[in-house]
């Protein structure tokens, strides 16, 4: 029996102006239908949120973290469903997908929990002033394909928290999670405050760029990022980007191989490498190079790869056509400069699967090593020399995040010190933790998502300084 998926818009499940299919990426086939939504249902999604901010402002910040809370508990007495639609609609096998949805109960719960408070600046005799903080208004949410649920929720938390209200827009390859997540929203949440529209990348200019849309946070590729942010300059509009990576792990020459490469292998292979702060390339001291890479290989060559469902399932399927057209085009050229010690190429079956691939041999300029492969597929080099591995690591245009691997803590923080990322792990990799602000630089992001400088993003700081008359 087919699911009935729907928009949300002013609190009401609606279908859209017209509809699209969406694909199972591991069987190449549709999966289901979902609705479309058109201009006049996206003004009417925004012309909800807009009417819905003043009353939702004004409650009080017990009262929506309440209701945050419901939210959480919503999602996880369905979080069954909840994994197995995702592992459909993504691909990820379906403990990944089971952990995203318990990551995104346990980031709401977090939200939930932090309040705002007045910041004293001066408290002098006569003299007071104080930073307060105000909701924005409506914000917009552009959410991508590779981990639709959570990174929804990295925005909805503090959005709701603050006090403001969302228009919530995913990626046209992964939007049922989302209108799922719509059903419990309306049955919480007074009418308005969260809206939910899905097209297939048409609505996004006019949701960006729309006079009453007061912030866009989005989380995908640096290229469309730009466009987002030209397109939010007309309005002057607060924007958050959480864009692409070419994250570097550094192993150092006291780590032991086998361990090394266990960590490097998971850092990199995890949902399929489909992570902006997947390690893309693994720089390994000369001394422990050859063992690393042949434990490794042994890994990627134990892999399953196969749809997420299966029992003993590590590896699903890259999330979409056009995802898998440009991997395996980066894998091909590699193919021809480098030495493949594991994988290779795509498997020929219906899907698009590409086997965990390990290459080693590669210069520094080669495409894998210089692009977001955002797949399967890891450059192994070589170094010897500390000053010199830090550079290579900061010769990029990202600057996401990066690891660093050693038994050694406070030289490998001294390392991390260096290295020109927004988040650094030691020994390490994804601790992603919604208490801690996440931040990308350089061509990976403008703005913080998560933690207090995640939640503080959502508002305006709003400055009262006061006197006696009789100072």
């Amino acid at each position: 029996m087919s699911v009935h998926y729907r928009l949300l818009i002013g609190g009401q499940l609606v279908d859209g102006a017209s509809h699209f299919e969406v694909m199972n990426p591991a069987t190449e086939t549709v999966l289901a239908t979902c609705p479309k939504a058109d201009g006049s249902q996206l003004e009417a999604a925004v012309r909800a949120a807009r009417d819905a901010f003043p009353a939702w402002a004004d409650t009080t910040q017990e009262a929506r973290a309440a209701l945050i809370q419901a939210i959480a508990d919503g999602l996880l007495s369905r979080a069954e469903a909840f994994a197995h639609l995702l592992t459909a609609e993504q691909g990820k096998p379906l403990d990944q997908a089971h952990a995203e949805v318990m990551g995104t109960v346990f980031t709401l719960k977090a939200f939930a929990e932090m309040r705002i408070a007045d910041k004293v600046l001066v408290d002098e005799p006569g003299h007071r002033v104080i930073e307060h903080r105000t909701p924005l208004g409506v914000c917009a949410a552009i959410t991508p394909w590779n981990f639709p649920l959570v990174l929804l929720a990295n925005k909805l938390g503090p959005c709701l928290m603050a006090g403001n209200t969302m228009v919530a827009k995913p990626a046209p390859t992964t939007p049922l999670t989302t209108l799922l997540l719509g059903e419990i929203l309306a049955d919480i949440l007074p009418a308005g405050v969260v809206n939910i529209i899905a097209d297939q990348n048409e609505l996004g200019p006019l949701l960006t760029s729309h006079p009453d849309v007061m912030k866009v946070a989005f989380t995908g590729s640096t290229e469309t990022g730009k466009k987002v942010m030209a397109s939010a300059a007309g309005t002057v509009k607060r924007v958050t980007l959480e864009l692409g990576g070419n994250d570097a792990a550094i192993v150092l020459d006291d780590m032991p191989p086998a361990l090394a490469a266990q960590k490097v292998y998971q850092g990199a292979m995890t949902n399929a490498g489909q992570i902006c702060v997947a390690i893309k390339r693994a720089y390994v001291h000369d001394s422990i190079h050859d063992a690393f890479c042949e434990e490794i290989a042994r890994l990627a060559q134990a892999a399953v790869v196969d749809e997420g469902t299966r029992q003993g399932v590590t590896i699903g399927p890259v999330q979409n056509r056009m995802q898998f057209e440009k991997v395996s085009a980066l894998l091909a050229d590699a193919r021809g400069k480098g030495q493949v010690l594991a994988g290779g190429a795509p498997l020929d079956r219906p899907g698009y699967f590409i086997p965990p691939t390990i290459i080693a041999g590669l210069d520094d300029e080669a495409p894998l090593v210089r692009e977001e492969q955002f797949g399967p597929v890891l450059p192994v080099l070589r170094f010897t020399d500390i000053e010199e591995v830090i550079a290579r690591a900061n010769a990029s245009d990202y600057g996401l995040a990066g690891t660093i691997w050693s038994r050694d803590v406070a030289r490998a923080t001294d390392i991390a010190r260096r290295i020109n990322t927004g988040t650094v792990w030691v020994n390490q990799h994804l601790a992603i933790d919604p208490r801690i602000p996440f931040r990308g630089v350089m061509q990976s992001g403008l703005g913080a998502e998560l933690g207090e400088a995640g939640l503080l993003e959502y508002t305006q700081a709003h400055i009262i300084n006061a006197v006696d008359l009789d100072r």
